[in-house]
């Protein structure tokens, strides 16, 4: 029997008939796909046991010492047999069960000089080999980008999963010199912005707060900075970043939208390399370098914005907004089978809302985040396992109001220890399982924005496991299954859920089919207020019992790679929501009101095309999508007549496209994006009055009360359409082998549409997204 707090309840009315069903059969199942799993894992690792041997190693640039990920490092039996694997971020592969005798090991990799040797096994021996590879100039350029095909760029998604490089952030037009992740991460469909201004991504239906964004397996609450074109995460500190629109796997939880998890690079470990760079928006310097050749190295960035003396004075308007990022990795390798690093991140934003002239001191917004990590890889030497620990501590500060004196404010707080495994059991099968304990500290003082929300400081403490095989059933045909089971408990609550998940990958030739599916809850939240679109204050609580937010995702997808260069894909989701915290549609003064729970239904499709053409690339995606809640309250019937309300939410964009075209000719970069969304759900004001909130005992005839709002039916109406074109020329001059120089000019709107960021319903002025803002940068780098 499953216990009480795993049951999931019956869906209402308006949920689909396949989705109960999906319920039904999750809950049915649940437990006996627990045992299968466990079960499961027993067989394969005893079938891995036997008279084989196991090759195993990391594979590294010889040039700066990093790791190379998709080298293939293959066996020839004498028989001609070949088989191999490939490696992965980290540069590990690994080759089990392979019979003793001798074999011609190949390590190859498209841009580099391929290795060949032969080499001896024998029986229950593990070898550990590592190589350094050396690029091959003759080959090296634009047939490396050729062979990263399969596995990323913008139309190469799997199941709402894709994998972003460098290399894709860096087509992006932006107004800096330097490339920035998210940039990049809004032109994937499905994927809805505040704008221009504001730091928060909505991804297929969810809000900010139900993503998990994760630098190096810490979470970072707060990673967006208050102007759009900019994140804590700059490309010239990154790895890949791994973009989980939805169906992520059992590995991943605690939160109901998608996951955004981000590898950083490690410093260069055989030289000193370094960067400064100056423009309008930011300003910024990376210093990274050996701190003993080869065993140890050190990546430092830093970024500061210079808005307020830059851009304001370009476009002769106040842009009240100040941010900087501050990044830091060391990255040890004591020896051939343990790798250490050290991670920590530092985030500042401040911005200000209002009028100074007309509204005397502004309200503040403000948010920090901090982050500090550690990271270790351990490969045993009695058995072939990839073995990762991390330990992490996140905060985050938030803050809204007078800077003297703010009338909102929140700290969280989240130590993080967790241990992720992955046994190799041949050519046909991995499992991947872990297990991880939280503890969190939620403290937030909301000065009567939420009359229901508990203030005092909460401690809450998670544990769980997860079992995540890996079953190539026909390597031929490259059919793959990724059944998974995730077990979150929180002892301080006395809950429990079970999780099952399940990711199917189809290959056949030029062709992909993909399929995800998976429940998902989300007992920490984010709260905030989503009437007033300059009000990004964000506070974060635990859920009261038996109303933990949950989710169920269906993602199924096609892909066709041509090797033309033509990349096309079209993927279909849904997400069925439970449980969510939004405001109460009543007329309190400002902005203070209750959290009722909601339901709510996500479905949609996008369709991705991709071309690369010698000097010219370019893609184009369109993305269709459409988000409803569903509410009930006790005071629904008063104001509207109603006993149950469903409405878009204000992030319910059910259009968009984006475009981008660039080309390189005579070593000069141009880039043109060009980004279309249609109007965001907006509540229209019925009138206003005075209101004197009831707190205590008050003289109404001295108590002048405080104004409030009087709306129509929530987000009937809808803005403007969104669109935009920015534009980027650069070239780099090569003054020796040591330094180079960029210089980048840039247009932001470059038709100066003047795109709607929200209306003050109190003062009814309008505030607008950026105007054209024309810009140059140069950025000097040494090596």
């Amino acid at each position: 029997m499953i216990p009480s707090a795993i049951q999931f309840s019956t869906p209402g009315a308006r949920q689909s008939q396949s989705i109960a069903f999906l319920y039904g059969m999750f809950d049915r199942s649940a437990m006996r796909f627990v045992a299968a799993s466990v079960l499961l894992m027993v067989m394969l690792v005893s079938s891995a046991i036997g008279q084989t041997a196991t090759l195993r190693g990391f594979v590294t640039d010889d040039s700066d010492g990093l790791p190379l990920l998709g080298v293939n490092v293959s066996l020839k039996a004498p028989d001609g047999d070949l088989f191999g694997n490939a490696t992965n971020l980290d540069g590990f592969y690994t080759i089990v069960k392979i019979q003793p005798g001798t074999y011609q090991l190949e390590v190859s990799y498209l841009g580099y000089e391929t290795i060949t040797e032969s080499v001896t096994f024998v029986a229950d021996e593990i070898q550990t080999r590592n190589f350094e590879m050396g690029a091959d100039q003759q080959e090296l350029g634009e047939v490396l980008v050729e062979g990263e095909r399969e596995t990323a760029g913008a139309a190469a998604v799997s199941a709402g999963l894709q994998t972003i490089r460098v290399e894709d952030i860096e087509t992006i037009p932006t107004p800096d010199v330097s490339a920035d992740l998210v940039a990049y991460i809004t032109t994937i469909p499905g994927v809805v912005s505040s704008g221009d201004q504001g730091g928060q991504l909505f991804v297929r239906g969810g809000e900010p707060t139900q993503n998990l964004v994760l630098l190096d397996g810490m979470v970072i609450y707060q990673p967006f900075h208050l102007i759009g074109f900019y994140s804590a995460f700059p490309a010239d500190i990154m790895n890949t970043a791994d973009v989980y629109a939805g169906g992520f796997g059992a590995r991943f939880g605690g939160r109901l939208s998608s996951v955004l998890n981000i590898s950083s690079r490690s410093g260069n470990m055989r030289r000193f390399d370094g960067m400064v760079s100056l423009a309008p928006f930011v300003s910024g310097a990376r210093l990274e370098g050996p701190l003993w050749k080869d065993k140890a190295s050190i990546l430092l960035s830093g970024r500061t914005s210079v808005i307020e003396q830059g851009a304001a004075k370009i476009i002769d308007a106040p842009l009240p907004y100040k941010f900087d990022d501050q990044f830091a990795k060391l990255s040890v390798s004591p020896s051939q089978n343990h790798r250490i690093s050290l991670t920590g991140l530092r985030t500042f934003d401040r911005g200000f809302v209002g009028d100074a002239e007309e509204e005397g001191e502004l309200d503040q917004v403000l948010w920090q985040n901090e982050a500090f990590g550690a990271r270790y890889i351990l490969l045993p030497t009695k058995f072939p396992v990839f073995a990762e620990i991390l330990l992490s501590s996140s905060r985050v500060l938030n803050e809204f109001g007078p800077s003297s004196n703010p009338t909102r404010s929140s700290r969280t707080s989240q130590f993080n220890g967790e241990a992720n495994l992955t046994h190799f059991l041949g050519s046909r099968a991995d499992l991947h399982w872990g297990v991880y304990v939280r503890s969190s500290t939620l403290d937030s003082e909301l000065g009567g924005a939420f009359q229901n929300v508990r203030t005092d400081v909460e401690y809450v403490t998670e544990a769980g496991t997860y079992f995540e095989p890996e079953i190539k059933l026909d390597v031929g045909t490259g059919l793959r299954i990724q059944p998974g089971i995730r077990l979150q408990t929180f002892p301080s609550k006395s809950l429990t859920f079970i999780e099952p998940r399940l990711r199917i990958v189809q290959d056949y030739g030029f062709h992909r089919l993909s399929f995800a599916t998976g429940i998902y809850h989300q007992e920490l939240v984010g709260i905030n207020d989503r009437r007033d679109a300059g009000d990004v204050f964000t506070a974060w609580t635990s859920s009261d019992e038996g109303q933990v937010s949950q989710a169920v995702h269906v993602v199924g997808g096609y892909q066709l790679q041509l090797p033309s260069g033509v990349d096309f894909s079209l993927e279909g989701f849904y997400k069925d929501l439970k449980n969510l915290s939004v405001a109460e549609w009543t007329a309190f003064p400002r902005f203070s009101t209750n959290l009722q729970l909601a339901s709510g239904e996500v479905y949609g499709g996008d369709v991705r095309v991709e071309v690369a053409a010698g000097p010219f690339y370019g893609f184009a995606n369109y993305g269709y999508s459409v988000v409803e809640y569903t509410s009930t309250q006790e005071s629904l019937p008063l104001w509207y007549g109603v006993s149950e309300l469903a409405y878009p939410p204000p992030h319910d964009r059910r259009h968009q496209i984006n475009a981008l075209l660039s080309v390189r000719v005579f070593k000069v970069n141009v880039g043109m994006r060009w980004q279309y969304g249609s109007g965001l759900p907006l509540s229209e004001a019925l009138g206003f009055d005075e209101y004197v909130f009831l707190d205590g005992p008050k003289d109404l005839s001295e108590e002048p009360g405080g104004e409030r709002v009087l709306y129509g039916l929530p987000y009937q109406a809808r803005l403007p359409d969104y669109h935009r074109l920015d534009f980027s020329i650069d070239r780099t001059f090569e003054f020796s082998r040591r330094f180079d120089l960029t210089l980048q000019g840039s247009l932001t709107n470059t038709y100066d549409r003047k795109n709607l960021f929200y209306i003050d319903l109190f003062t009814l002025r309008r505030i607008n997204q950026l105007p054209l803002i024309p810009s140059m940068g140069l950025k000097i780098e040494f090596k």
